[in-house]
């Protein structure tokens, strides 16, 4: 009896820890399916959409595609882009330059942009506004630059000039290319050149840091007179096929100065 009395407590003790193990374990789960579930399902907010979008526009960019489909009505432009500076509120100021892709030493545009969160007032996930900067030829090619060839975070701020266009972008519905989408309110943006009274601008960030561009100015009498018609600039990443076959070009035919028309193209002027 006493040896048969001796043995009984250790099975039982050893399914009890079995037990406690199992149930441990699946408590273990439960709060981890639960935390990752709080994760996955945690809103983003316009903080974070903001972020995506500076990282978007960043980098080296060109048209090359588009302009080889349709040489009648777009050219290869090259778009370069960098973080300059940030505000005290979290604006990110990027610097922007454009150049035809034979010379992109010399850029035809030159902009400062300020992304940041839209304002709680208005159903719109990211502000975009362009500026010009006071002094433009300070700013040439800075993002090719080292950075310590480049104008202080401060000094960025302090060129911020003429306020020249703002799109509010929003999150495009599932299903389509693009990540954010949107364009200046209807009435546009004051704009001189070239005969026109206002300009605007939409602007569609995809996937793979692809953006498309579309600014185009307008008289008076709704006519549009610069900018394409046919539809937005298509700024792809640069790939490294892209950069040796330009740079092979370039050794081949440098050209000091563009003499072609650019009647057909809004991404010269503003």
């Amino acid at each position: 009896m006493c040896t048969g009395s001796g043995s009984d407590p250790e099975p039982s003790s050893s399914g009890w820890s079995r037990r406690a193990r199992g149930v441990v374990v699946k408590t273990l789960v439960l709060i981890g399916g639960a935390l990752l579930l709080k994760r996955l399902t945690k809103s983003t907010t316009r903080r974070d959409h903001a972020r995506v979008v500076s990282r978007s526009l960043t980098g080296e960019k060109f048209t090359r595609e588009q302009a080889s489909r349709d040489p009648d009505n777009y050219f290869n432009i090259r778009m370069m882009s960098c973080p300059a500076a940030e505000m005290v509120d979290g604006s990110q100021i990027l610097y922007l330059e454009q150049a035809f892709w034979r010379t992109p030493q010399k850029p035809f545009r030159q902009r400062l942009y300020m992304v940041k969160p839209c304002p709680k007032e208005l159903k719109c996930d990211v502000e975009v506004s362009s500026y010009a900067i006071r002094d433009a030829e300070e700013y040439r090619n800075f993002c090719d630059r080292p950075k310590d060839q480049r104008p202080l975070p401060e000094e960025v701020i302090g060129d911020i000039g003429e306020h020249l266009t703002t799109i509010h972008l929003s999150c495009c519905d599932r299903g389509k290319r693009c990540l954010y989408q949107g364009s200046t309110s209807p009435g546009g943006f004051p704009n001189s050149w070239n005969g026109a009274s206002y300009c605007t601008s939409d602007l569609a960030v995809l996937k793979n840091n692809e953006i498309h561009l579309w600014d185009r100015g307008f008289d008076e009498n709704r006519n549009q007179v610069w900018g394409p018609k046919e539809g937005p600039y298509e700024f792809k990443p640069a790939t490294y096929s892209s950069i040796d076959e330009n740079l092979s070009s370039l050794n081949i035919l440098y050209q000091s100065s563009i003499d072609i028309p650019i009647q057909g193209s809004l991404i010269l002027q503003d």
